[in-house]
């Protein structure tokens, strides 16, 4: 796992690998403004393109100076560098690469308060205004500036953060902050990158490696971690010669009415495809011929309408509820039921999750290690309203702690919230997912892995990623700007088995 660090943890990080690497800071700040080069290069590879830089005087600033010294050595050659003194106060790293600079043919002029702004013809700026560090909101001439370069519709490359953009805590709504095309990062992304108020400042980022100690970075015990696929590879059990389809588990969906069918079928297939020896769906009758079409291998349990179907429910290794089942009484009575005869982990999703919102009293009721799945408007249902998504992490992550659960939060980098304090990022996944019925999907595979004996965790991290992962190799290589959910569970067992090639 990649550990995510807030600000004053990067700075740490940074000043440990100085001390003990040893390794001067402005040598540092050299082969961070050299790993830049190397990922904008193969973005930009057109070296006649005019390229303007917008530097701050402190160590950001020093980063965008060495940036364009090094890109000039690569024959870049239209290059202008802007340094925007709005403050008496210089890093020693940027004076001294401000010092190189001026030994090169780079034109270099100043912006300082008040000034007009300048016109700007270049095709592509470079931000290296302000970095990690700022901890307020843009005011002033910094406020202008930025203002003024978002309105001149140029293709911006941010470096390590675009100016205004906080690393970690609240975003505010109307947040003044560059409007990035792509940022170069370094070492690791920063935590607001993954949650959705980013997306009108970063349309895409990339981080590169600068060398900074790993070891120390693990021993700072972030509760922050990016998932990675090395991770995944590391929990996924291969199949093994004479196991049979007990050995895998048997998993219950509890989920459709005859309106809202879809969702049980989706659940329950992607259950059966992500390895579950044995897969019941508990739906209606009206949905039965459905269901035998749809996938002959998932078993049934009736239900009827205002009875109780009867379940055994120590049988089953896994359980699912919610896609599609509706909020009615028999719906509450069913998930009523579950919660009082069933010890293992449940898995929540759906229509479940807006019972349990109307109906706090079962949270607490819930088997230890059971796992819900809300969307955002789903978990402010359950938790109260939230201003943003850096409370929404917070707050989830007090509520999985105090319920001894595991809490789901779906989005572009879905999170991952545990009784242990920590949200876990994932990696995979991307826009043409967007279309209803996915999270039916991810339900199915979460149990299909709780049934196979995978630990809550992994069976959320696993099942997460595997998701995404599906997704990315049918979308991804064939330009697909939608993929269905159906489609995506027949491609189950193909992603799985090339994670465990």
């Amino acid at each position: 796992m990649l550990p995510l660090l807030v600000a004053e943890q990067i700075r740490q990080a940074d000043a440990y690998t100085i001390a003990h690497e040893p390794i001067s800071s402005v040598d540092l700040m050299e082969r961070a403004s050299k790993a830049f080069v190397g990922w904008f290069i193969n973005h930009f590879p057109d070296k006649k393109q005019a390229i303007s830089f917008y530097c701050g005087t402190g160590n950001n600033g020093g980063d965008g100076l060495a940036i364009a010294r090094i890109l000039h050595q690569h024959q870049y050659k239209k290059l202008t560098v802007r340094v925007v003194r709005f403050s008496d106060k210089t890093s020693a790293d940027f004076d001294i690469n401000l010092e190189r600079l001026k030994q090169i043919d780079i034109p270099l002029s100043e912006i300082h308060k008040g000034d007009d702004l300048p016109d700007e013809n270049s095709a592509i700026i470079i931000d290296a205004l302000l970095g990690s560090g700022l901890n307020k909101p843009l005011t002033s001439d910094y406020e202008r500036l930025v203002k003024h370069i978002n309105a001149l519709n140029k293709t911006v490359v941010a470096v390590d953060i675009p100016t205004g953009f906080f690393c970690d805590g609240e975003i505010q709504p109307k947040t003044i902050a560059i409007e990035a095309d792509l940022v170069i990062t370094f070492q690791q992304p920063r935590i607001n990158f993954l949650l959705p108020e980013s997306a009108p400042y970063i349309h895409c980022w990339e981080a590169v490696n600068i060398g900074i100690d790993e070891k120390y970075v693990q021993s700072l015990n972030s509760p922050y971690q990016f998932i990675e696929e090395k991770d995944v590879k590391s929990w996924l059990k291969t199949r093994r010669h004479f196991s049979n389809k007990g050995t895998y588990g048997h998993t219950l969906l509890i989920a459709g009415q005859a309106q809202t069918m879809g969702a049980a079928l989706l659940s329950a297939s992607a259950a059966v495809h992500a390895g579950a020896g044995l897969t019941t769906a508990c739906v209606p009758e009206s949905g039965l011929i459905a269901l035998n079409s749809y996938q002959p291998e998932i078993m049934a349990i009736v239900r009827n309408e205002n009875k109780l179907p009867e379940i055994e429910w120590d049988k089953f290794s896994s359980i699912a509820i919610g896609p599609g089942l509706g909020k009615d009484e028999d719906a509450f009575k069913l998930l009523s039921a579950l919660i009082k005869n069933y010890k293992k982990p449940i898995v929540i999703d759906a229509d479940a999750l807006n019972l349990l919102a109307e109906h706090p009293e079962l949270l607490k009721k819930l088997p230890e290690g059971s796992v819900l799945t809300p969307h955002m408007k789903e978990f402010d249902r359950l938790f109260g309203e939230h201003k943003n998504w850096w409370q929404r992490i917070q707050t989830g992550m007090e509520q999985a702690k105090k319920l001894n659960i595991y809490i789901v939060l779906k989005n572009d980098y879905t999170i991952t919230l545990s009784p242990e304090g920590n949200a876990y990022f994932n990696s995979s996944g991307n826009a043409a997912m967007a279309s209803g019925g996915m999270g039916d999907v991810l339900t199915g595979i979460i149990a299909a892995l709780l049934a196979q004996k995978y630990t809550p965790l992994q069976a959320c991290l696993t099942g997460i990623y595997v998701h995404g992962k599906a997704g990315d190799e049918l979308a991804l290589p064939n330009r697909l700007n939608v993929v269905l959910p159906g489609r995506l569970t027949s491609q189950l067992p193909i992603t799985m088995a090339k994670l465990m090639a």
